[in-house]
């Protein structure tokens, strides 16, 4: 039996769990909402935010949770990749509840805790699995033989399929983050309304840029010529440009799992939470008779409950941190 605080903080979503005992007993985040009059997240911006709701989310984290801070047997914080220094508040506040407790720290990788939000609640995908990586800074295929290894054999080579979504979204007036934004308006439009190119396959990697080139022209040309082209065609324009991107993730994705024979199917990241990308999923997977995974909505997006969890593998096997470890930006390679 452990007890684990974990501390999230690569982005913009300040967030502290408690997991008892294999259950994560609470999962407290804090959602920054200034960044919306910006179109994006404002990095000085979100580590003066981290700073004010990190105390905030800690406090209400325990009491949720019905844990005393003496209860716990280790912190956990996110090393990276991520924003630096939003990652510098929570690691800089994880070292010093570690110290002044007399607990070791353990670090998290912020991939490997969105790929390992499927064992937070069964049912548990089992092993090996392959798990689409997908949220607004990385779009990868990640093929899990075991909790320690694990390698990406797909990935994107320039933006992320939710740096797409939210880049598509500003283009249409839309506010920040966007993709949830055209995933609802996508509902009620025609997905065959407008046809965009699907990136050419290459292995199973992805490729995004030239996706929102074509979305940017084809607004330009349609604008010249009608001021109200996006506000009369907004449903069309959100269904066609979602469909074309969780087509193009699909397709990639179950070529890769025919390639290396994978019975078993995860998604993971803030965009697993996509609709459409939970219904084709779905689909595919029981037409091809195999297994699917998709973390609850509360694990999809940036959350330290998917902290926790990796750090309790750690902890179990003695894998603990040294104090001298400082965060890092971009991902180390698997």
């Amino acid at each position: 039996m452990c007890t684990i605080l974990a501390i999230e903080t690569s982005c913009d979503d300040t967030s502290c769990a408690i997991l008892q005992s294999g259950r994560i007993l609470s999962n407290v985040i804090s959602s920054q909402e200034i960044h919306k009059k910006y179109g994006g997240v404002v990095p000085e911006l979100a580590s003066r935010a981290h700073q004010n709701y990190i105390n905030d989310v800690v406090h209400k984290a325990l009491s949720y949770s019905d844990v005393k801070i003496t209860d716990i047997d280790a912190v956990a914080y996110t090393q990276g990749p991520g924003l630096l220094g939003s990652l510098i508040v929570g690691s800089s506040f994880a070292k010093g509840l570690a110290l002044s407790l007399n607990k070791p720290i353990i670090t998290v990788n912020h991939l490997d805790a969105h790929i390992f939000s499927h064992f937070i609640e069964e049912p548990f995908p089992a092993f090996p699995f392959l798990c689409l990586l997908v949220s607004g800074g990385h779009t990868e295929n990640v093929l899990i033989n075991s909790f320690t290894e694990y390698k990406v054999i797909g990935k994107t080579k320039d933006d992320a399929a939710g740096e797409a979504f939210d880049k598509a979204a500003k283009m249409l007036g839309l506010s920040y983050p966007g993709g949830p934004l055209i995933d609802k308006f996508a509902k009620n439009g025609n997905e065959n309304a407008i046809e965009f190119n699907m990136p050419k396959p290459d292995e199973f990697n992805y490729s995004f840029s030239g996706l929102k080139t074509q979305l940017l022209y084809f607004l330009q040309k349609h604008l010249k010529e009608n001021n109200s082209f996006i506000e009369e065609n907004l449903a069309d324009i959100c269904a066609s440009y979602q469909f074309t991107i969780i087509n193009y993730l699909i397709k990639n994705l179950f070529k890769a799992a025919k390639e290396y024979k994978v019975k078993n199917i995860g998604i993971a990241g803030g965009v697993a939470a996509n609709s459409l990308l939970r219904e084709m999923i779905s689909e595919k997977s029981n037409k091809l008779g195999m297994n699917y995974y998709i973390p609850k909505f509360e694990y999809c997006t940036d959350n330290a409950a998917m902290i926790a969890k990796v750090a309790e593998i750690k902890y179990l096997n003695k894998e603990f941190s040294n104090f001298s470890e400082v965060p890092y930006s971009r991902n180390k390679v698997y």
